[in-house]
């Protein structure tokens, strides 16, 4: 079965990639690829180390954080980072060496400033394409949602301008209309676009009276988001689309496909169950189309998106209507 798909300008033998996770361990990195990995996203590059580093405190930051443990408090010790930015550059060489595939670099930021020269480092570096992460709270009242937007525009114009490797960005589902920005990014030049970023959302310890991060993986009930704003966006960029959140079973990965996605990218059922289920996915998915007689994995690409989906308003508000009026006690 052709199961062969175009991300990022890249023809990859199958929709499925690993997804932005832990990369530091090159054995671990090896067993993904063996399974069958078509591309690897490496785990983020942040913003904030790169100033901590550029501003020369990465590295003595933790002698003296007792002196303003308040303030320190706050934000990660330099321990606590996989890799700074010197690292995390000779860890895309070793990377892509163990892997054998593609392999996606990650920056995560929230400014267009001087931190996004690692853009260019990250190429001279290697990488065969970059994903753009702008993970931003937008906490103060007194700015726009239009000055959030233009903030994370300016970003994507920045790299687009530094780098001539393929560019994709990791959208938020929380912008008001997530169809524009979009096409906005699109405009810019693009080449994917990744839905959704997961919000790991703060819990609080009662006890300690403190803000605690809370870590809690994926499953398949995330992917109806993504599935609605896959099928609505399938046809209407130019860009490649991928997929990162709830994808756990080749049904999964079939229903993404249909909705429009060129990529599906895998992690917390990595994180779960390990390589070995990679393989089981893709096997699973060649074997569904061989099932129902298709001759390859292009005939369902976008096949239920907006524009050729038999029933257009089950994606738009009649759903909404429907489930509401349908529901019995």
């Amino acid at each position: 079965m052709d199961l062969s798909t175009t991300y990022l300008k890249f023809k990859l033998p199958h929709p499925l990639i690993v997804g932005a996770m832990p990369t530091d361990n090159l054995e671990a990195v090896k067993r993904l690829a063996g399974a069958g990995a078509s591309a690897i996203v490496m785990h983020s590059l942040f913003e904030e180390q790169i100033r901590l580093e550029q501003e020369g405190t990465l590295k003595v930051t933790e002698p003296h954080e007792e002196s303003s443990a308040e303030a320190l408090s706050y934000f990660p010790k330099p321990s606590e980072f996989r890799l700074g930015p010197d690292k995390y550059l000779e860890q895309i060489r070793k990377v892509k060496r163990a892997a054998g595939v593609p392999v996606i670099a990650s920056l995560n930021g929230a400014s267009a400033s001087g931190w996004l020269q690692y853009a260019r480092q990250i190429q001279q570096a290697g990488a065969d394409a970059l994903e753009l992460n702008v993970y931003f709270l937008a906490t103060d009242p007194g700015e726009s949602g239009e000055q959030v937007e233009r903030r994370a525009l300016e970003i994507v114009r920045t790299v687009k301008q530094t780098v001539t490797i393929p560019v994709a960005v990791k959208l938020s589902p929380f912008y008001s209309s997530v169809a524009n920005f979009a096409a906005k990014v699109d405009e810019l030049g693009a080449d994917g676009l990744v839905l959704f970023n997961r919000f790991y959302q703060p819990d609080i310890d009662t006890e300690k009276l403190e803000v605690v991060p809370s870590l809690r993986l994926s499953d398949s009930s995330e992917l109806l988001l993504r599935l609605r704003w896959l099928a609505i966006l399938s046809g209407k960029v130019r860009a490649s689309l991928a997929v990162t959140g709830g994808v756990h079973t080749a049904q999964d990965a079939l229903k993404a496909v249909m909705a429009g996605a060129h990529a599906v990218q895998l992690v917390s059922v990595l994180l779960k169950r390990g390589p070995e289920a990679l393989k089981e996915i893709r096997e699973g998915l060649a074997l569904w189309l061989k099932e129902h007689e298709y001759e390859s994995l292009r005939q369902a690409q976008g096949s239920m998106n907006l524009q050729k989906c038999p029933d257009p308003a089950a994606f738009e508000r009649a759903n909404y209507m429907k489930i509401l009026g349908g529901w019995k006690t």
